[in-house]
């Protein structure tokens, strides 16, 4: 690892090597100062890529790491609003002309989480396999797909079948996986003392793009001439162009990020991997269940409300996102999750309360302090993963192996939580089907939350817990 002394005593040289100045550059040239202008190579890879290293981070790291981090959050947005598309499209069907079951309707929001999820680890090793820079770009792309097939399909409600709304509904999990493939790369850029913050705002990017879709649908689809609801997808395709655009002018791929398998072998025999894994279908899986769900929920047990409100439950899930980051860099990502289980175990009571009474108010204020919650608990469950896996490590190629098996557990926990996002809404489909009511659902989801708790408490925080005595 370059040290600060050498870079001191070789400032041009250190920066050249870190920037992939060509050797022809003058670094004393106009503008240069004492380092020289970041030149990336022709194929935008960066070789040499240390952010423990706080010279290294402080002179061009920081620089670098903070034009890649932009780029990605407003392509991870536009994944994550593709993703969430048929949450807010699900209850406009019937108006344009769709006949569906209760079960149906479930099913179309839940399988775009179902084919997210299984898509996350493939996401994942791509960013070492095809570098970060040139994976966004084609994630970015692929979400043509949905994008335009929801514009076709809901169109047609006279010749369209359900099975070819179930599939393009699928389409939609391929901005699921963008998730997974954004967090690995931007946890590569980011010292470790600084990953809460940037995963949380990496993710509550893409997290307010479920926000972002459920209150831009239902204006865009209202015009003079009555319900264009295909508006829904082609509203898309313009910023899907933008976001490959800015993807391949200001992102890097780094060399670093090459994907050492036996690493992600590491994390996938690593029992915290899976416990990590568990902890994070609570936290992001109920977020994004919660999310595809509310609108319809709003629709079947309170018709005379707007759903155009419905967006409100994931706007505060994703900005408390970060904060939970933030607040689990300074008490530990463990104590924050412990807290965000116990409210959710109460908001999803209080919902209860709220179907028994027909009472609107508490109903909404119910599942806001569930997004909330969650929220928060997402950002905590991310800044667990780096400190679990360097916990313990010395050594400079135990700190590397650590990183990248990390970045293994995000993919995997990524996929695990996502599937939350399906059983979620399988939960109150069954729950409507057999009890005729969503109560089952939610004491359910309680006992989990009680249970997930628990565990978390028993593993990290309990005093004989070997990692007790870590921030975790």
């Amino acid at each position: 690892m370059t040290t600060p002394e050498a870079l001191a005593d070789s400032d041009v040289r250190a920066a050249r090597a870190t920037l992939e100045v060509p050797a022809h550059a003058d670094p004393h040239g106009p503008g240069s100062g004492a380092l020289p202008t970041p030149v990336a190579r022709p194929d935008r890879w960066i070789d040499h890529w240390e952010p423990e290293d706080p010279t290294f981070w402080r002179t061009v790291g920081r620089r670098i790491a903070r034009r890649n981090l932009y780029p990605s959050i407003f392509a991870e947005f536009l994944g994550f609003s593709v993703w969430a598309s048929w949450s807010i499209v699900v209850p406009q069907l019937a108006a344009a002309g769709f006949a569906l079951t209760v079960d149906q309707q479930f099913w179309l929001i839940a399988i775009p989480s179902l084919v997210g999820a299984t898509l996350r680890v493939p996401y994942t090793f791509a960013v070492p396999r095809f570098g970060g820079r040139n994976w966004t770009i084609t994630s970015a792309l692929l979400l043509l797909l949905p994008a335009s097939g929801l514009a076709f399909v809901v169109s047609r409600p006279a010749t369209t079948p359900f099975w070819m709304l179930l599939v393009v509904a699928a389409l939609a999990g391929l901005g699921g996986g963008n998730f997974a493939s954004s967090m690995a790369n931007i946890s590569f850029f980011y010292p470790e003392a600084e990953k809460g913050r940037a995963l949380g705002l990496n993710a509550a990017g893409g997290n307010i793009g479920t926000a972002a879709v459920q209150l831009a649908v239902p204006l865009v689809i209202v015009s003079s001439a009555g319900l264009r609801l295909e508006r829904a997808g082609l509203m898309f395709l313009p910023l899907i162009v933008l976001a490959a655009v800015l993807a391949a002018r200001l992102m890097s791929n780094l060399t670093v990020a090459k994907a050492d398998y036996r690493a992600f072998g590491s994390a996938v025999r690593n029992r915290h991997t899976w416990i990590i894994s568990l902890l994070y279908i609570g936290t992001f899986g109920s977020f994004i269940g919660y999310a595809g769900v509310f609108p319809t929920l709003l629709a079947t047990q309170f018709p005379r409300i707007t759903v155009s409100i419905a967006f409100l439950g994931a706007l505060v899930g994703s900005v408390s996102r970060p904060v939970g980051g933030i607040l689990a860099d300074r008490w530990g990502g463990a104590r924050v999750t412990i807290a965000s289980f116990v409210v959710m175990s109460v908001a999803a009571s209080s919902a209860v309360i709220a179907l028994r009474t027909a009472s609107f108010a508490l109903f909404l204020g119910a599942f806001l302090v569930l997004f909330v919650a969650s929220g928060a608990g997402n950002g905590a469950n991310y800044r667990m993963i780096p400190a679990v896996f360097r916990h313990g490590v010395t050594t400079s190629d135990g700190v590397a192996a650590a990183r990248k098996a990390a970045a293994g557990c995000i993919g995997i926990a990524g996929a695990a939580g996502a599937f939350g996002g399906f059983l979620i809404p399988r939960g109150f489909a069954v729950s409507h089907t057999l009890a005729g009511s969503l109560q089952p659902a939610l004491w359910a989801f309680v006992g989990v939350y009680v249970v997930l708790g628990v565990t978390t408490w028993a593993v990290y925080q309990r005093r004989s817990a070997p990692m007790s005595a870590a921030v975790i």
